[in-house]
């Protein structure tokens, strides 16, 4: 690794600069003025970085990317952890798609409410106070309203046994 205090990496990028001017240059003629001036802006960083210290930040933070990098593929305790990352949203989607296909078993399988005093499998069902009464009488067009309503039963009744709600 080089060592940033020392004057060799001056040389380097004044020569990556230089390099970078002349290829500006030559651009200038060929494509005109724009990607003249954009080349002397980019020629110019090597000598910049070097001025300020950054380059010696952009050696450290290229430096542990690549360590890390490097850890990250030959480790074998570091694959170890990705597959078990793997393993758990692998378990996560299938708890998933498990709760989705249990949902609608399970209402399938409760049992309707019924009304106070009606027929049902083990008998009348019994009347609670919180039910609210009956009327006695019904209006005049209660009947058809009851029809229309026993045939929408049906049809609820037709839907629910082939599992469409």
């Amino acid at each position: 690794m080089p060592d940033f205090n020392d004057l060799t990496l001056l040389p380097f990028c004044a020569g990556l600069t230089l390099l970078g001017l002349i290829g500006s240059w030559l651009a200038w003629r060929r494509r005109g003025a724009a990607a003249g001036v954009r080349g002397v802006a980019w020629s110019l960083l090597p000598v910049s970085l070097y001025l300020t210290g950054l380059l010696e930040l952009v050696w450290d933070i290229v430096r542990s990317t690549v360590s890390w990098v490097t850890h990250l593929i030959f480790s074998p305790t570091v694959w170890a952890g990705v597959a078990l990352f793997g393993v758990s949203v692998v378990l996560y989607v299938v708890s998933g798609i498990a709760k989705g296909r249990r949902a609608p078993e399970k209402a399938a399988k409760t049992k309707p409410t019924a009304a106070p005093g009606e027929l049902t499998s083990t008998g009348p069902a019994p009347a609670s106070a919180s039910a609210p009464a009956k009327p006695a009488k019904a209006p005049k067009g209660a009947k058809a309203s009851q029809q229309e309503s026993s045939e929408f039963d049906e049809i609820e009744d037709i839907l629910k046994r082939h599992g469409i709600n």
